[in-house]
C-alpha cells in the first residue's frame, strides 16, 4: 500500500572506487539490471513517485538511466562529504505533505518493499523520531555498530573507523536504512558536524542527537541479512549475483 505522507531518499552519489571500474557503482548490473534500478523499483512499490535520488559521480549518466525507467526527482551532491551531507542535499526536494522520510542506499539492491513497509509501520505505530533497520552479522567488520544502553535503548551508531575494541565486537549493525520524522531530520542534520576520523557528515549522527534530546528511537531487525548486503567491491557484486542465481 502506498503511504502518501512518506517519501523516499535514495543515496546514489558515490564513486565506488573499490569497484575498480570507470562506471559509477550504482550503474553496475545485478542480474542484467543496474543496481540503482532494483532499489528504485522497490521504492516505487512503497511510495510511488515520491522518490528523490541523490546523484553525484557521473550524475548525468545516472539520471538518464533512471529517468528512462522511472518518474522520480533528483538532488545533486556536488562534493561527496558523507551520507548526512547527501541527505541535506535532498531536503529541499521533499514535498509539503511529507511527514516521514525513508532513506535507502543505491548500492543495497536486494531490499524488499515488505521490509520497508514493516519499518515504516514500526516507526509510525511507536511514534519514533527515527527508526533504524539493523541486522545481526557474525562478521560485522566494516559496518556501523548499533550501541544500546543497559535498558536496551538505542544510544548511537559508531562507524567502523571510529569504533573502539569493545564496540567492534557488537554484532547488531546498521543497514544504512532508516525511517525518520521529516521535521526531526531537518533539525538533526543542521546540528551535525564532520568531527570524526573521516571528516565527513555522518547520517548516523542523527541517532546520537535524538538520544541526547531524549527522543524515541526505534530499532527494527531485518531477519534476512542478504536483503541489506551492500555492494562495495566486485567481489560483493559476484556474491550477490551468485545468491540470486541460487534463489
Amino acid at each position: 500500500m502506498m503511504n502518501n505522507s512518506v517519501e523516499i531518499i535514495i543515496l546514489a552519489a558515490g564513486k565506488g572506487t573499490r569497484m575498480k571500474s570507470e562506471k559509477a557503482k550504482v550503474l553496475h548490473q545485478v542480474s542484467c539490471r543496474p543496481m540503482i534500478m532494483r532499489v528504485v523499483d522497490t521504492a516505487v512499490k512503497v511510495s510511488g513517485k515520491d522518490i528523490i535520488i541523490v546523484i553525484g559521480h557521473q550524475a548525468e549518466r545516472v539520471k538518464k538511466i533512471v529517468s528512462e525507467n522511472a518518474d522520480v526527482k533528483f538532488a545533486l551532491q556536488m562534493e561527496q562529504n558523507g551520507t548526512g551531507h547527501a541527505v541535506q542535499c535532498a531536503l529541499s526536494k521533499l514535498s509539503v505533505s511529507c511527514a516521514d522520510v525513508v532513506i535507502l542506499s543505491g548500492d543495497v539492491p536486494l531490499i524488499k518493499a515488505s521490509t520497508i513497509n514493516d519499518l515504516i509501520d514500526d516507526h509510525v505505530n511507536n511514534d519514533n523520531v527515527v527508526t533504524v533497520l539493523g541486522v545481526c552479522l557474525e562478521n560485522p567488520f566494516g559496518y556501523g555498530r548499533i550501541i544500546e544502553s543497559a535498558s536496551g535503548c538505542v544510544e548511537k551508531i559508531v562507524e567502523q573507523a571510529d569504533a573502539d575494541d569493545t564496540e567492534k565486537i557488537i554484532k547488531i549493525v546498521n543497514s544504512g536504512i532508516y525511517c525518520v520524522k521529516r521535521d526531526f531530520l531537518e533539525f538533526a542534520l543542521s546540528q551535525i558536524t564532520s568531527d570524526n576520523n573521516q571528516n565527513e557528515i555522518y547520517l548516523t549522527d542523527i541517532v546520537l542527537i535524538a538520544s541526547k534530546d531524549g527522543k524515541k528511537i526505534g530499532l527494527k531487525i531485518c531477519s534476512d541479512q542478504a536483503e541489506v548486503m551492500g555492494i562495495n567491491s566486485s567481489e560483493d557484486l559476484m556474491n550477490i549475483e551468485s545468491m540470486l542465481m541460487e534463489s
